[in-house]
């Protein structure tokens, strides 16, 4: 891609305004709580789109139209599964978890496990953390990744330069204005992605989809069906679960539960539903639209050369575009990345400050104190996840898939029990964490069979056994532990 002038004067201007949202944001953090979840203080717009562009990434530009530029509608599986997952998530946790959350006092996912059970042996928090620090490392690389593709293919850069020049981006502003940053760049970039996702496709078919079916069935008809591949053989019951059991992972991932609890109040939490929801349909139907109408033009255009489908996004907004106008739309790519990347490192940070600093190394630590090991984690956790994505081969889509069910499986079925289920125990709960988070890295391995389901499955399925069973077979929750799910209850109910 043509290294224009246009197109670098359009990205400084975008780089400058997030810095400049995060150096206001930074000078409204006072303490952990400001730091790690912006006061509280999130309205429903923020908090629904913050949720939603932390959650999509770098993947819904460049994963996702790379996979329906792949497999064709056979994508809609993925899309769908993740739509009504997102909806569940916000209909079944977000109340009870903002609540639950100030019940106990409680910043981070694993702080509010280990008091939502009074583990007193922090045994619940630092096994989190670690499950937190092991899958974040893949999430975060995969968003590292989709810079140095974006970086690569725009400036013509060396991979791995961009992708060092993609982490300096993310880390700049994070690393000072905290959650309030990551929250209200989110609310800017999260509409900066769908209107680049509705616009992209419309421009290069030029308004006239009703020749887009055509197109494609003259490629290859299979694109068109949802019920067999592209080579026209059936899809199995294997993949078709493991595809839209994608959406079972949202009750499990840290970075977007933190929303909940950051949003300003429970009342908010019925409108910032529907408008993630609703961003979220559009969005990924944008997507997939973005993948089929790019696998067209490619087709009609044979000058043009595609060996990375994940890059169709950009090699539309180059083709059509002119390049200021190109400039603003490959922006939302860094605004898809950034928003997620940032959410991460956040969450490592508040893992390794508030979970292992704070309950290990030093109990009295203060918030100050707390804070300033918050910022040097996201320097250090942002050096490893760049080590792994010094690979120009790695998948944008394998590096989500992996940390996405790592999540689910380890913290999903463990939370939303916690949550509704009274007789719940610690040694339950500890037991579907680390059941869930090892059936993830276990399966991964394994090829063949019943082994290419998804990983998701099996982990969420095991750490829900695993939670039932310890918990009837352990002791029941003591007097201190029913009486603060007694006080949640009653707040949930005052809340609302």
């Amino acid at each position: 891609m043509e290294n224009s002038f246009a197109i670098t004067t359009t990205f400084i201007v975008y780089l400058v305004m997030m810095l400049a949202i995060g150096v206001y944001a930074y000078l409204r953090t006072k303490n952990s709580t400001d730091y790690f979840l912006g006061g509280r203080s999130l309205g429903p717009w923020p908090a629904a789109l913050s949720a939603g562009a932390s959650d999509m990434s770098g993947w819904l530009l460049l994963g996702l139209p790379g996979y329906a530029y792949a497999a064709g509608l056979e994508s809609l599986w993925l899309a769908g599964g993740l739509l009504l997952g997102n909806w569940l998530n916000w209909l079944i946790a977000a109340k009870r978890l903002r609540t639950y959350s100030i019940t106990t006092d409680a910043i981070t996912i694993p702080e509010f496990l280990s008091r939502r059970f009074n583990d007193q042996s922090k045994l619940i928090q630092t096994i989190s953390a670690f499950f937190i620090l092991l899958f974040f490392l893949f999430y975060t690389s995969s968003g590292l990744v989709a810079g140095g593709k974006l970086f690569e293919t725009v400036f013509g850069l060396d991979y791995s330069t961009a992708v060092i020049v993609g982490t300096v981006c993310v880390v700049s502003y994070t690393l000072f204005g905290g959650f309030l940053a990551v929250a209200w760049t989110d609310l800017v970039q999260g509409l900066l992605m769908a209107a680049a996702l509705l616009i992209v496709p419309i421009a290069a078919m030029q308004g006239g989809f009703g020749d887009l079916n055509d197109s494609l069935a003259h490629i290859n008809p299979e694109l068109l069906t949802v019920w067999q591949g592209i080579d026209g053989k059936p899809l199995s019951a294997i993949a078709i679960i493991s595809l839209a059991a994608w959406g079972l992972g949202y009750c499990g991932q840290p970075h977007i539960l933190a929303r909940f609890q950051a949003t300003r109040s429970n009342k908010d939490i019925g409108a910032a539903r529907r408008i993630a929801i609703g961003w979220t349909a559009l969005a990924m139907f944008g997507a997939i639209m973005v993948g089929l109408v790019g696998l067209v033009y490619t087709t009609n255009h044979p000058t043009l050369t595609l060996a990375d489908g994940e890059k169709v996004f950009m090699l539309l907004v180059n083709a059509v575009f002119h390049p200021v106008m190109a400039g603003i739309l490959l922006a939302a790519i860094l605004a898809a990345i950034m928003s997620t990347a940032d959410s991460q490192l956040l969450v490592c940070s508040s893992a390794l400050a508030e979970d292992f600093y704070k309950q290990v190394i030093k109990k009295d630590a203060t918030s100050e104190q707390i804070v300033r090991v918050g910022r040097i984690s996201v320097m250090a956790i942002s050096i490893l996840a760049l080590i792994l994505a010094m690979t120009p081969e790695s998948s944008v889509l394998g590096l989500v898939s992996y940390a996405w069910a790592g999540f689910g499986a380890a913290f999903g079925p463990a939370l939303v029990m916690s949550l509704f289920w009274s007789r719940m125990n610690r040694n339950g709960a500890l037991a579907g964490i680390i059941v869930g988070g090892v059936t993830v890295v276990v399966w991964k391995q394994l090829a063949g069979g019943i082994f290419d389901l998804y990983e998701i499955v099996p982990g969420m399925v095991l750490s829900t056994i695993a939670i039932i069973v310890v918990t009837w077979l352990s002791r029941e929750p003591d007097q201190t532990i029913r009486s603060q799910h007694s006080t949640f209850l009653k707040q949930l109910s005052e809340l609302d």
